[in-house]
């Protein structure tokens, strides 16, 4: 690979006027679109939170030199100067009255002093998106941290600042009991849940990025006088000649006018086998030329390139996927309406039939009501079993990039499987050798190994390397001629050989059809057949073939025993195709795929309601990966496919989904119980809160308690998603 195709950041020339531009996707312009990822209906054109949800909204195409999300910046520095503050506020509150440091009414003032910092500055963004909630009528988590924490944060600094204006029963240990450290603990823990998922989305454009290093970043022109330069790639126009040496990438879609190689186009066909390039033939930006040196005449440039329309296709596929709706969002909109509706009653129940002074008892109460229901665990809940789980999953070898994808996974039921690189090793390698006229299949391996010592060509490789591994002594060719593309010629041995596909054959005059049979069988199995000639006499045969991976079969195994439906797409011959599938045991074979019909296959497996995974391992899967429910890559694989799903297998191995799927469940489940426990303690001070009891035991909530059931639902969260570690999933 040539030094300048890095995936360093270069900066991109957009092309001066009259220019094409080199990337398809425009700078942040004025005109830039920014979108939700949970509500994608939501449209606008300047940053924000969405309406519905109070999500920060991100651009609908991102740019190549992406800078680091804002908010994201913004929100980590909140987070950092914040969290100290917490932390002492804390301290204070828990052990300040033991300590005995400073008179209580004092220690009032301090913690006044050190909460609002936190609360105004460090939480306003999460007020702001409250009172958005309630302006759009959506009720979410902000509505209830909003209220939780403004009703804890006023409450204390009344009962700071003017004490007298409670009754005397409210008064323990020398001072009004105060809730600075709830509403701080609350704002520093949502803060952090806020951290993780914006660092999960800032990930998406990744994707969109690698496809966008990967075209080479300058051309070599021929010049009208013989002259050649390099050029930035934004200067290429349709009709330039350009010159590809071995090695290079071709810079933009276009046609041979001389020379003739061997590329390598598996990136975005997904063939594995390098295809033969000749005069007339035409080119794909982006793919790698592996041997001859070409010259070629641009056709197409900047946006309308092959690469540049994968781009755009990955962009929107990654925008419609369905957006994931979060059950602490959903659970909060009706917790919100219930926890309003308390406190309501609460108010006019005390206020109407309460001891003196009624209404100061009344909105007291409610407002404690307010605090006690704000479950600080909620921030918690999802982000804790999803950290615990991402861990889980690495240590088998799976990499999750977002919540999403661990809460599709368990409701899949149908997989598309790319061939290349993800059933099968995606890389020649020597099959066998056929002998003939007398011929053993070792010598007919050690000549062409011999011949092949010369050659660039991928192929050769293959054979050169299979000779050497069985222990063959090779002789150095004394004469060596690439017949460009269709095989390779030349002396070993004072025997004059002849190595290549049939038109070599013909060319020499060289009867092939003794072995027809055997060839045609050869090609069946989806493998590339190679004759050998010595002394223009057919002497024998070679067959190079991707072979399946070891761990296909059992993975195949394990998910058709969860019931999904196993479907095959490749870029591949719809021979080579059939013979995959069926040595699989897969029905469902789709050939010959460019990478629009495999998003088309998604879509309409999609349509039919089902719930799609895809798994694959190249640029021409990256649209579908993005598309599908969850997209599954291969590690082994490219980058951008890498980028573009949201599930990673690190060793290329398909029984990871059998693992991930077993996690996904295993989480969700813990998910649940992690809500359970956020509400259900401080559902059970609501009562206490409202007074319920009072008029039977003079309870009314002391500050200790709603202080516990604070700490008990954090702590019950935690712990709760701790036990994920050891959750039982297949490999162990």
């Amino acid at each position: 690979m040539d030094h300048n195709t890095g995936h360093g950041h270069h900066h991109h020339h957009h092309g001066h006027p009259g220019n094409a531009p080199a990337a398809p996707v425009p700078p942040a312009a004025p005109g830039t679109v920014y979108t939700c990822p949970m509500h994608p209906e939501v449209r606008q054109d300047h940053p924000g939170n969405c309406p519905k949800c109070g999500m920060t909204l991100e651009p609908l195409l991102p740019e190549l030199d992406e800078q680091e999300n804002p908010e994201l910046k913004d929100f980590q520095r909140r987070f950092w100067w914040s969290l100290p503050l917490t932390v002492v506020v804390t301290v204070l509150a828990m052990f300040g009255h033991s300590l005995g440091w400073f008179d209580m009414a004092v220690q009032s003032w301090i913690e006044l002093m050190l909460s609002v910092p936190i609360v105004l500055w460090a939480g306003w963004p999460f007020f702001a998106r409250g009172a958005q909630s309630v302006v759009n009528r959506s009720p979410n988590m902000w509505t209830l941290i909003g209220l939780g924490t403004g009703a804890a944060f006023v409450y204390s600094v009344v009962a700071t600042v003017a004490p007298q204006v409670f009754p005397d029963s409210f008064v323990s240990m020398g001072r009004v009991a105060v809730y600075f450290e709830a509403a701080a603990v609350i704002i520093s823990l949502t803060l952090l849940g806020q951290l993780l998922e914006l660092k999960a989305r800032s990930q998406t454009s990744a994707a969109i990025r690698s496809l966008l290093g990967l075209a080479p970043k300058t051309a070599r022109r021929i010049g009208a006088d013989g002259q050649e330069e390099d050029v930035p790639l934004g200067h290429v126009h349709v009709g330039d000649l350009l010159r590809v040496r071995p090695g290079e990438k071709v810079p933009v879609d276009g046609t041979v006018v001389e020379g003739s190689s061997a590329l390598d186009e598996s990136m975005l066909t997904g063939e594995p086998l390098p295809v033969t390039k000749r005069v007339g033939d035409t080119l794909i930006g982006a793919t790698l030329n592996t041997s001859g040196a070409l010259v070629m005449r641009s056709e197409h440039v900047g946006s309308a390139t092959v690469l540049a329309q994968i781009v755009q296709m990955v962009a929107l596929a990654q925008r419609s996927r369905a957006p994931m709706q979060r059950m602490a969002d959903q659970v909060a909109g009706y917790f919100v309406v219930g926890v309003v509706v308390a406190a309501l009653l609460t108010f006019l129940g005390w206020g109407l039939f309460g001891p003196e002074p009624s209404w100061v008892y009344a909105l007291i109460n409610a407002v404690a009501v307010l605090i006690i229901a704000c479950p600080c665990a909620l921030g918690l809940a999802t982000p804790m079993s999803i950290m615990v789980a991402t861990g889980r999953g690495a240590t088998h070898g799976v990499l999750f990039r977002d919540a999403a994808a661990i809460e599709n996974l368990r409701k899949v039921d149908t997989l598309i499987v790319d061939k290349t690189g993800t059933l099968t090793e995606g890389r020649p390698s020597f099959e066998r050798a056929v002998g003939f006229a007398g011929y053993p299949e070792d010598e007919v391996l050690r000549l062409a190994a011999s011949l092949d010592q010369g050659s660039e060509h991928p192929l050769a490789a293959a054979i050169v390397a299979a000779a050497k591994q069985q222990g063959l002594v090779l002789d150095k060719p004394e004469q060596f001629d690439s017949e460009s593309g269709i095989g390779v010629k030349g002396v070993v041995g004072s025997r004059s050989l002849a190595l290549g596909n049939t038109a070599l054959m013909q060319q020499l005059g060289v009867d092939v059809s003794p072995l027809a049979t055997e060839a045609e069988a050869l090609r069946g199995q989806g493998a590339s057949v190679m004759h050998l000639a010595v002394d223009r006499k057919l002497a024998g045969l070679l067959a190079v073939s991707d072979p399946v991976k070891a761990t296909t079969a059992d993975a195949l195994a394990s998910l058709r025993q969860a019931h999904i439906r196993v479907v095959m797409a490749t870029g591949d011959g719809l021979t080579t195709a059939r013979a995959v599938g069926q040595r699989l045991g897969i029905d469902e074979v789709h050939g010959e795929v460019k990478p629009v019909d495999k998003l088309k296959l998604v879509e309409q497996l999609q349509a039919e309601g089902r719930v799609v995974a895809m798994a694959g391992d190249g640029i021409n899967d990256a649209p579908a990966l993005a598309r599908a429910d969850v997209g599954i890559a291969m590690g082994t694989g490219t980058d951008v496919a890498m980028n573009s799903a949201q599930l990673t297998l690190v060793k290329g191995d398909l029984r990871g989904i059998a693992t991930a799927r077993d996690l996904s469940v295993a989480t969700v489940a813990n998910m649940k119980q992690n809500l359970a426990f956020a509400f259900v303690y401080n559902a059970l001070g609501i009562p206490l809160a409202a007074g319920l009891l009072y008029p039977f035991t003079g309870w009314l909530l002391s500050p200790m308690i709603a202080a516990l059931a604070m700490s008990l639902s954090s702590v019950s969260v935690i712990g709760n998603a701790l036990r994920l570690r050891h959750a039982r999933i297949r490999p162990d």
